[in-house]
């Protein structure tokens, strides 16, 4: 078996089999499959596409690249979930515990942010204290005495994944859904989760940008799942504006924390709640969707959520003052009132232009060497639908000085208007 042989059998447009492509990624690995027989391989899976078929074998063959997380010292139901990558996307933080609350094990292994999306441990991370890095063992006996834990995927998860996806970064194979989907689904059944619900965002702050791309995405990690014998869920969600109202990274935390006070964005509850109501179906903890989005609304009223948010901070070395206290939370330097300029309803607050101002500001990273202020960033006054006048306050820019104006530029280059409301639908869709 050559290399070359491989490359030109999928450049025609023909199925590879599970053997040549565990030969072609196994060497990749190894150094016997160079980057430019690799870079070949990648723009021509671009072109021509994989089958389900290929891309689930390609999936689990990465997933078998390195290390597996065993998880089965962990005692009960293991949860999962996945986010495609979105503005103000904080929806781990309320999601985990709350499930975790229920008595179900959110077992999970998150990433950092990288240009206009952000990453759930760079929020963690703005808490004081809190340590993203734990030993296998800590993470299990974690989960197991408080159901919950959220750390940085180990550098021996997925080594195949990792390799591939910064060649993709560089030769511009980034969007093809084979190879997102095979992506996303190696390390997520590298992690060990019984049940494993996908959050796939469509629009202008998603990698996805129309509803058929992002539907048949869902659907190829679905049926990856399925046939690693995990209970899946993908639903399609909009990000054609920001989720939420805060974007940054304490921002973020702090609309977390009012959140799973009964005191947060409608959007962010709703899809918190949707998520959560079919990870707490598959457990076993309920009978129905509808008990299920009931028992994790009553999380909500008597607090339990919130305490359990707590829990992990304390465990993970966190101040878990912060979450019962958010107003120790260090502020900017200045925060500046951004008004509007026209008036009529909201019709669009296009979320990449607002990651990416967000990021000027230094809440994002331009590379992965970027240092990240936590305080900084935006929060929404008013979203999609809103009407506004003239003057009315659009937002408030959370600053240290850096790249403020451009930010604020670029804040009102992302603002569209109506005379008339739209109506804005967050859940697109569900693939089960």
């Amino acid at each position: 078996m050559e290399a070359l042989d491989i490359i030109l059998k999928k450049r025609n447009g023909l199925e590879l089999t599970k053997e040549e492509l565990t030969f072609f990624i196994n060497g990749y690995v190894d150094g016997s499959v160079k980057d430019y027989q690799m870079s070949a391989f990648l723009m021509a899976t671009y072109f021509e596409g994989m089958t389900d078929d290929e891309a689930t074998n390609l999936a689990l063959i990465m997933e078998h690249s390195g290390d597996v997380i065993d998880l089965s010292n962990i005692k009960g139901f293991k949860v999962d979930k996945h986010s495609t990558g979105g503005v103000g996307d904080k929806t781990s933080l309320v999601l985990a515990p709350l499930v975790a609350s229920l008595g179900v094990k959110f077992a999970k292994m998150s990433g950092r942010g990288l240009g206009h999306t952000g990453g759930t441990l760079d929020k963690l991370e703005s808490i004081p204290g809190f340590n993203i890095s734990l030993s296998k063992e800590e993470f299990v006996k974690q989960v197991n005495d408080i159901n919950i834990a959220i750390i940085g995927q180990t550098g021996s998860v997925c080594p195949a994944d990792k390799k591939m996806y910064a060649l993709r970064d560089v030769t511009g194979t980034v969007d093809s859904i084979p190879l997102i989907a095979s992506s996303i689904m190696s390390k997520k059944l590298a992690a060990g989760a019984d049940a494993i619900c996908l959050d796939v965002k469509v629009g202008s702050g998603a990698f996805m940008k129309t509803a058929p791309d992002a539907l048949k995405l869902a659907n190829l990690m679905v049926s990856i799942g399925k046939k690693a014998n995990k209970k899946m869920t993908a639903i399609l969600t909009n990000m054609d504006e920001p989720l939420g109202k805060a974007i940054g990274n304490s921002l973020e935390v702090k609309e977390a924390i009012a959140t799973l006070n009964g005191d947060g964005p409608k959007d962010l509850e709703d899809l918190c709640l949707t998520l959560g109501s079919y990870l707490v179906l598959d457990s076993g903890k309920a009978e129905s969707l509808k008990e299920a989005r009931q028992m994790l609304e009553e999380q909500i009223k008597n607090k339990q959520g919130l305490k359990t948010l707590a829990k992990m901070v304390e465990a993970q070395g966190g101040n878990s003052d912060y979450i019962y206290h958010p107003e120790l939370f260090l502020n900017a330097k200045e925060i500046i009132e951004v008004k509007a300029k026209d008036s009529g309803y909201i019709s669009r607050i296009d979320s990449y232009k607002m990651g990416h101002a967000s990021m000027l500001l230094g809440a994002g990273r331009e590379n992965l060497d970027t240092v990240i202020d936590p305080v900084v960033g935006i929060v929404l006054n008013k979203k999609v639908d809103d009407f506004v006048n003239i003057g009315d306050t659009l937002a408030y820019i959370h600053t240290n000085g850096k790249n403020t104006k451009e930010a604020i530029d670029l804040f009102y280059d992302s603002i569209s208007y109506s005379d008339k409301k739209r109506e804005v639908k967050l859940i697109l869709d569900v693939v089960r």
